[in-house]
């Protein structure tokens, strides 16, 4: 009886023992659910909501369509196209380097992209990552149809520029993202970019797609800008033949129209390609008309006369004694070309000379010189259209000395750009007022259109001065220093300039910086044009002078502005049989003795000349090389159209010319 009482208790007692340890082991287990939750759903709940929404929906970024730029006349400068690129969803990516192996082939890659893209898909956390941009139509196609897990296309713009080369300085460029990176795309970036979209994909746990949630970019505004495109392609021709023809390092034109300020043109040389700006250094895309500075010589000396004849400390008959050619002013010496003896004021600024100028100047004083510099402009960035411009170098009138107040006055001791050099001669085209350059004419969106309004700065002179400074400027073209720059049918004011540059501290006399400015038809102005040539060994008037004839007779014909003067009768030309027409020229070729409608023979001829007879065809020329024409396209004989481009290829020596004609 004792052992069964006793082999119960033993029993009561394992079954307690067994009992305690599976409710101590229930409780631990309900402990460790308890805290696996709290972790799931308390300490982690962000973190699993945030990956359960990347799982379930994607939200995708789309760019907005950038706003063109247009010339004054509408024609489009720069536009967005749009263009397929890869992308990828690496967690959807199930063989990397397989994967990559085969797009590789496609878009071409090299050792380090190939590194790159394999370490970009092999991230399995990663929801997106761009394999290429921009690639072109054969090679998306060719994605398409490998299609890979993973692997997508879409449609992004790519900025393009119809017309290559043409006012690059001006528009600028962008960069891979649609970021303005320099000009105007730059300046205007913020309005023309316009605002990006949002597509937002709901998946299941399949990863098929049942909702799309999608808000449109919204379009940046358009540019409309007061360039010409005509006339920016003229600048630009003529501008490269002059460099071509006088070995130049490079050179600025600007045209202004003196009645508004408006930029109708601005060209530097050398240029660069936007669509490849990459490839271009810094200092080729720098625009030099507004950036660069140079000592302006004597077409300063509009200033100096200006602010004489205004204040009323000389007439224009009054005379000066220049003789004998060379006057010292704190033992510095300034020196004319020879000794003009006793001259009026105005055959001083007639005949250049530099002594007279350098009187003109001291008899003002730094006071009343320094005043009329300010009112025409220089020493201050008033275009608000030009990133990075220069303000250029002007000295204190309270501390300048009577040997640099005499330079001053002859254009030399002072620095500024060629736009500003531009708007101080059209403000004595248009009568006096300082009109600030304007480069945009307004912004257009979809929704409105807002005027960005011409501006004037300030009267830098009276129009009685403006008047008298005008008449003077007409004989410096028809007698003076610029008879180069003359014109049949028009009258041309204006003024040449030469200034030594500086060479290893000193001013050298072989290396110089050539400029003509002048506006044309001169009693009523319809274009104010700057040449500035730099680094060249010969004077502005026999350099800069020619360029800006060139370009103010291409600009009239094709803004048709009728002749001042002696207008000559309407010619009434005989219908000419096309067999006639096709006879090739051979001999040294004038622009007027070309006729229109088939292509002339130009091998042989120099670059100027060859470009100034297919001004008059109305082709646009492309050069390629120096010296003279070697081969051109279209070929002699062949029928042209106005606006047709010619390619013409040239070589410095004539004897390969005759070489290269002789095996035709």
């Amino acid at each position: 009886m004792a052992t069964n009482s006793h082999q119960a208790s033993r029993w009561r007692h394992t079954v307690r023992r067994r009992v305690s340890f599976a409710v101590a082991v229930l409780v631990l287990w309900a402990i460790a659910i308890e805290a696996r939750l709290v972790q799931l759903q308390v300490v982690r709940y962000d973190e699993f909501v945030e990956r359960a929404e990347r799982q379930q929906s994607r939200s995708i970024e789309t760019h907005p369509k950038r706003g063109e730029i247009l010339d004054r006349e509408g024609r489009v400068l720069a536009y967005s196209v749009e263009a397929d690129t890869v992308v990828a969803v690496p967690v959807d990516v199930e063989e990397p380097l397989e994967t990559v192996g085969l797009l590789c082939e496609v878009i071409g890659c090299d050792g380090s992209q190939i590194k790159l893209l394999q370490k970009r898909l092999s991230q399995p956390d990663r929801q997106f990552a761009y394999v290429r941009r921009h690639v072109s139509v054969n090679a998306a196609q060719q994605i398409r149809d490998l299609d890979l897990k993973g692997i997508g296309l879409i449609k992004e713009d790519r900025r393009f520029y119809p017309n290559k080369e043409l006012a690059s300085h001006l528009i600028g460029y962008v960069g891979i993202d649609n970021q303005g990176l320099h000009g105007l795309e730059s300046r205007y970036d913020q309005e023309m970019k316009g605002r990006p979209g949002r597509v937002q994909i709901q998946v299941d746990a399949r990863r098929r797609t049942f909702s799309r949630v999608e808000r449109p970019p919204t379009t940046g505004a358009s540019l409309e800008l007061t360039i010409d495109k005509y006339l920016q392609h003229i600048a630009e021709r003529e501008l490269r033949a002059a460099v071509l023809e006088h070995g130049a390092a490079g050179g600025s034109v600007v045209v202004l129209d003196p009645r508004t300020g408006d930029i109708l043109a601005l060209a530097n040389e050398p240029t660069f390609n936007p669509n490849d700006f990459a490839l271009s250094t810094a200092d080729v895309r720098r625009n030099r008309a507004t950036q660069d500075v140079y000592e302006p010589g004597s077409t300063f000396k509009i200033v100096t006369a200006s602010a004489a004849l205004e204040e009323r400390v000389f007439r224009q008959d009054e005379i000066i004694d220049v003789s004998p050619g060379v006057i010292y002013f704190g033992g510095r010496p300034i020196r004319d070309v020879g000794s003009y003896g006793a001259l009026s004021f105005a055959d001083v600024i007639v005949k250049s000379s530099n002594v007279g100028a350098s009187k003109i100047g001291v008899k003002l004083g730094p006071e009343r010189l320094g005043r009329y510099v300010r009112r025409f402009g220089f020493g201050q960035a008033f275009a608000i259209d030009f990133p990075g411009q220069s303000r250029g170098i002007v000295h204190d009138p309270s501390r300048i000395t009577e040997s640099t107040l005499a330079r001053v006055a002859m254009g030399y001791s002072i620095s500024v750009t060629p736009l500003q050099m531009a708007v101080a001669m059209n403000a004595v085209a248009n009568g006096g007022e300082l009109m600030a350059p304007r480069l945009v004419r307004g912004l257009r969106s979809s929704d409105s259109h807002s005027e960005v309004p011409g501006r004037v700065i300030r009267r830098a002179v009276t129009q009685e001065t403006a008047s008298m400074l005008t008449r003077i400027m007409e004989d410096v073209v028809s007698r003076g220093t610029a008879r180069n720059a003359r014109l049949a049918g028009y009258t041309v004011a204006g003024k040449t300039g030469t200034a030594e540059k500086i060479v290893n501290g000193r001013y050298s006399e072989t290396d110089h910086v050539a400029s003509f400015v002048g506006f044309v038809p001169s009693t009523k102005p319809a274009l104010t044009i700057l040449v500035v040539i730099d680094d060249v060994a010969r004077f502005g008037g026999s350099v800069a002078a020619p360029a800006f004839k060139r370009i103010a007779e291409a600009s009239l014909r094709h803004l048709a502005i009728p002749p001042n003067v002696d207008a000559p009768p309407p010619i009434l030309a005989p219908v000419v049989p096309r067999l006639v027409q096709q006879v090739q020229v051979s001999t040294p070729l004038e622009p007027e003795s070309v006729s229109e409608g088939f292509m002339p023979d130009l091998r042989g001829l120099s670059a100027r000349k060859a470009v100034a007879v297919a001004t008059g065809l109305g082709l646009s020329s492309r050069l390629k090389g120096s010296g003279f024409v070697a081969d051109q396209a279209p070929q002699p004989g062949q029928v042209i159209g106005r606006g047709q481009e010619l390619t013409i290829w040239l070589n410095r020596t004539k004897k390969a010319v005759s070489e290269l004609r002789s095996k035709r």
